[in-house]
């Protein structure tokens, strides 16, 4: 923990007090989201302190030219760049002439914000003394509309409360901004239009080099004292335009300014007609109102919150910390959309790039499969076959032939766009996580479809990649993979790193168990791959003949697969053993010395066990636990929540639940120092795992659902639901007892503690 500033609070976060250092924290931790847009907590009014301006639309991007030291044939020619979008969201304040800037108040007393997550909106309030000694009373809720998700909304309110004064305000659009991450400083934005009509204006802006044609808009109404102000235009250059209203405002009085804004974008509507779309949605934003669509919103999250919360009693910041989890997840992506995906750091700031990681397969599926229906996951599943022939594209840049398929690391539209070496050639595990996510989908959905009409072309191509990328060695008598970085990123360049050769073996195995069975069942669906890909019986026997002899690095002394070839030829030092300031290690260490250290980033061959339990016994899983975890720093977000499963399901429970704070308060208390740059989206994903997998241990056992709950003896009991084959679940676990219902309409069998255990519709059966 690095930070404990934010209040315990079931259903928001919390923020009391105003201090200058914590600004960039605050911002990224109050970040607002839609799924189709979301911005940073920046404050509406101007601020000259440090701060970072963010607010971005999904699916945008610019291709930023890779900057490297000396070019290597197959990196990428480009970082995709999630862009800084055109800012809609000012509102500069004038007090008798003097701007109200946070930064400069003599006082700033009162200070509050507040995230609340059970409704869906941001409220800041706050009393400050300007430099020219006014004083004000200033607060302001924020929200991004779910049913009108190219509409945001702004309630300004300003009192002055010792004297009589001018005020002015003069809400704007600027497209005059950059990101923090340009690689060469270029200019990501070509402004084409700026335009105002009464209360409304516009900005026409289109990306250069992808020709994102976008229109940010506003509609700003003002009262003074519940008068009406009639406004004028401000300011307009090139880049910006401003609405300006002036009124003489009396003491105890207050300024009142409604403003609707957001984005029309080119990938939904015709780019000619992007400001009459922006003046339909303010239409209807007009008709509905400030308070009608506040309204709206707290009912489609209380929609949400219905499948997906998690209550928690006896804890209220792991209550707390897992609803923020949840909350941003849904902020982030709701699977209204199959072109696109869920990015790293969603839309809370800049750092990584790209929208798509492996995280999207290995960790948030399981989350939206089960607190969505199905055809939210099916999405999931569908960008990643529309990025098929991409896939091999990106395998015949590096010199792969046949169809081999190679997902990128990063992408925006299936181009590999990550230009760390290590990483980019190296960390090809991703490939194996996509495959594994569609038999995850038919084991947990029970829909085969997408096998026969998409996937089984996406395990064709995984599967010749995996096949190529394998060799012979002589010495071993064995098929090895050679220069690999597996999921422990603090190891570069390895050879037959344990993860990684596992989801090869499996890989083909199970692409060939896929093809027997779309061949008896699926044939036209079968005909119409075989023809496609050109796939043969020699083909086939190759895989199998690579997968049945895949080496597999073992220690006998200690009994364990080994991370890699050399793992043990490390100085094996404990994690224990290391000085708390040399912590966290890649913040202090040079990258040379990590990488000749054993120490662990995140659950690398514990990952495996994670996905392939069934393969492995608990006492398996026991000794590679008590071998690996001393040695893992957890410096990555999606490490916590594998450990807390792992330790949950060996029945360490205080261990679990260290994790599993450690996971759902990552952000929130700062662990890893790190937040100002934006929230670890898709790791959130991995704190409802820690309760729904770890604590509840639901699992899909032959074509089952089966728990066996354990509690934390620091909570009094928790509760979640989940859809599973379109019948949902209640668990609700106590100290005492569980009890299970089924909100449906026909009868399920699931398995408690190994127990067969029937539930009737919408019964409780207490065990």
């Amino acid at each position: 923990m690095n930070q404990d500033y934010i209040k315990p609070n079931p259903w928001s976060i919390v923020e009391e007090g105003f201090d200058k250092e914590r600004v960039k924290s605050s911002e990224s931790l109050f970040s607002i989201g839609n799924g189709a847009m979301g911005q940073r907590a920046n404050f509406e009014e101007s601020y000259s302190g440090e701060t970072f301006q963010g607010s971005y639309i999904a699916g945008v991007y610019y291709p930023d030219k890779t900057r490297v030291g000396w070019w290597k044939n197959g990196y990428p020619e480009y970082f995709a760049k999630v862009l800084n979008a055109p800012n809609w969201i000012g509102i500069n304040v004038f007090i008798n002439d003097e701007p109200l800037d946070l930064n400069t108040c003599k006082v700033v007393d009162g200070f509050r914000r507040e995230l609340n997550m059970q409704e869906g909106w941001y409220k800041r309030t706050f009393k400050a003394t300007l430099p020219n000694d006014v004083e004000v009373a200033v607060m302001v809720t924020r929200f991004l509309s779910l049913d009108l998700d190219e509409l945001g909304a702004i309630k300004y309110e300003l009192k002055v409360l010792n004297t009589d004064a001018e005020v002015k305000m003069v809400p704007y659009l600027d497209s005059g901004i950059t990101n923090e991450d340009s690689n060469w400083d270029d200019k990501f934005w070509n402004t084409t239009g700026v335009t105002s009509e009464g209360n409304r204006a516009f900005i026409e802006a289109h990306t250069m080099k992808t020709n994102f044609g976008t229109c940010s808009y506003m509609q700003a109404d003002v009262h003074f004292d519940g008068v009406s102000i009639q406004g004028d235009l401000g300011e307009k250059t090139e880049t910006l335009v401003a609405l300006e209203f002036n009124g003489k405002l009396a003491k105890g009085s207050t300024a009142q300014l409604l403003k609707f804004g957001g984005y029309t974008v080119s990938t939904n509507h015709q780019a000619s007609q992007l400001i009459g779309a922006a003046h339909s949605v303010l239409d209807n934003a007009s008709k509905l109102g400030f308070d009608g669509l506040l309204e709206k919103q707290r009912l489609a999250w209380g929609d949400i919150w219905n499948m997906s919360d998690i209550t928690i009693e006896g804890d209220v910041k792991a209550q707390q910390g897992i609803r923020f989890n949840i909350f941003q997840l849904n902020q982030t992506y709701l699977g209204k959309d199959s072109r696109l995906n869920i990015g790293p750091k969603g839309f809370t700031g800049e750092k990584y790039g790209g929208s798509t990681y492996w995280d999207t397969e290995a960790y948030c599926l399981p989350f939206y499969m089960a607190t969505k229906n199905q055809t939210v996951a099916w999405s999931l599943l569908e960008y990643r076959y529309n990025h098929l022939e991409k896939a091999i594209e990106n395998a015949e840049k590096l010199g792969f032939t046949n169809g081999a398929a190679l997902y990128p690391m990063v992408t925006m539209n299936g181009e590999e766009c990550h230009n760390e070496w290590e990483i980019t050639f190296e960390e090809i595990h991703r490939n194996g996580a996509i495959a594994f996510a569609i038999f995850n989908y038919y084991r947990f959905t029970g829909d085969y479809s997408y096998i026969p009409e998409m996937g089984l072309e996406v395990l064709i191509g995984i599967a010749r990649f995996w096949h190529q990328r394998a060799n012979y060695s002589e010495k071993k008598k064995k098929y090895v993979i050679l220069g690999v970085t597996g999921p422990n990123e603090y190891e570069n360049n390895v050879n037959n790193n344990w993860y990684t050769n596992y989801l090869a073996k499996w890989c083909m195995e199970y692409t060939l168990e896929q093809l027997k069975k779309v061949k008896d069942g699926y044939s036209s669906d079968y005909d119409r791959i075989i023809a496609h890909t050109h796939l043969t019986d020699a083909e086939t026997e190759e895989w199998s003949e690579v997968a049945k002899n895949m080496f597999f690095p073992y220690s006998k002394k200690h009994q364990v697969y080994l991370q890699q070839d050399g793992f043990l030829d490390k100085e094996m030092i404990k994690v224990d053993d290391l000085d708390r300031s040399e912590r966290p290690i890649n913040q202090k260490w040079s990258w040379d010395r990590i990488l000749r250290s054993p120490y662990i980033k995140q659950a690398d061959v514990l990952q495996g066990f994670y996905l392939y339990e069934d393969h492995f016994t608990v006492e398996e899983l026991e000794r590679h636990f008590d071998f690996y975890e001393p040695f893992t720093v957890h410096e990555s977000s999606l490490s916590p929540c594998v450990h807390s499963i792992q330790a949950a399901k060996l029945g360490r429970m205080d261990q679990a639940y260290t994790f599993y704070l450690r996971t759902s308060r990552l952000d929130l208390d700062d662990y890893n120092k790190e937040v100002e740059e934006g929230l670890h989206i898709t790791s959130m994903a991995g704190t409802w795992m820690s309760i729904v997998e770890g604590f509840g241990g639901m699992r899909v056992l032959e074509d089952k659902l089966c728990f066996t709950p354990q509690i934390p003896k620091e909570w009094n009991s928790y509760s979640f639901k989940v859809n599973f084959r379109n019948r949902i679940i209640k668990v609700t676990v106590g100290k005492e007892q569980s009890a299970f219902e089924l909100i449906g309409n026909e009868e399920m069998s699931i398995r408690v503690n190994g127990n067969r255990v029937v539930l009737q519709p919408n019964k409780k059966v207490a065990i």
